[in-house]
């Protein structure tokens, strides 16, 4: 299915109950999340090129049926294309327990793990948006096409880059509500967010000039390290990129929740541990 490489992995986030915050069995468990969520990265575009170079075409040559690809949502008759929940948090704050969560409760939701999934809206965020910044060597927002997503059948969003985007979605749909996902700490949130990035860039490094669908996430990650860690040396230095950098990353952080909480409305805004469980959302 489509969350089945690393959806047993993410929805241990909901055992973390029993840790204290900030103990040594959180950063193992962190570590851990951050090592499996790269591993699964890597095992589906492995999955993705084997498919897509080699048995798709000898299948559909033979007649047979292509399997494993993805079909896009569509809207139900009558149905407006409207984003309803979005999500405001920072990457390894809950983000995808809570899409998880979000799907079950009825609300289609993109999460930027499944980016690849959708070309279209992958396509979208690269020229508008990664591709942009990446040439004038400096982060920009961009113009990103908000409605697009919408339009694909989703009703909800999580994770970056859209969780950036919160003023222009109350703008076009004020009526959505949003949750900001939070951490312990920041210093927890970033020991956590350094482990992932180390993780999944590993596939951008390797296979961005070989496959086309890499170098998406090749721009990707320059402009998501550039805007979290507010540096645009990102976009010039070689590969591997260099490690997240804690104090600018943790201000990029907090100022964000900040902001958030500042922009949005306390009746739409809810802010959100995914330790408190089912009963807030």
């Amino acid at each position: 299915t489509k969350h089945s490489v690393v959806k047993t992995a993410i929805m241990v986030d909901t055992s973390r109950m029993g840790f204290q915050p900030g103990s040594v069995a959180e950063t193992i468990y962190d570590i851990w999340v951050g090592v499996v969520v790269g591993a699964g990265h890597n095992l589906y575009f492995c999955k993705k090129f084997m498919s897509q170079w080699f048995l798709n075409p000898i299948f559909r040559v033979l007649g047979f049926p292509v399997e494993g690809e993805e079909k896009p949502l569509q809207l139900k008759e009558g149905e407006k294309a409207e984003l309803k929940v979005v999500g405001v948090g920072y990457g390894r704050t809950g983000t995808y327990s809570l899409t998880l969560a979000l799907e079950d409760l009825g609300f289609p939701t993109l999460h930027t793990q499944h980016l690849y999934e959708n070309d279209e809206i992958f396509e979208m965020w690269t020229e508008q948006v990664f591709r942009p910044s990446y040439i004038a060597k400096e982060r920009t927002m961009g113009t990103p096409d908000i409605d697009l997503i919408a339009k694909s059948g989703y009703q909800g969003t999580m994770d970056l880059p859209m969780a950036l985007y919160y003023e222009k979605v109350l703008e076009d749909y004020p009526d959505c509500k949003f949750i900001l996902t939070v951490r312990e700490s920041s210093e927890i949130w970033f020991k956590s967010w350094d482990t992932l990035l180390k993780s999944i860039t590993q596939p951008a490094r390797y296979a961005r000039n070989i496959l086309p669908f890499m170098n998406r996430f090749g721009l990707y990650f320059r402009w998501l390290s550039a805007v979290v860690n507010t540096d645009d040396s990102y976009f010039t230095t070689e590969w591997p990129l260099p490690d997240q950098q804690k104090a600018p990353s943790i201000a990029s952080y907090e100022a964000h929740n900040a902001r958030v909480r500042e922009v949005i409305p306390p009746e739409q805004l809810l802010e959100y541990s995914v330790k408190e469980g089912w009963e807030p959302l």
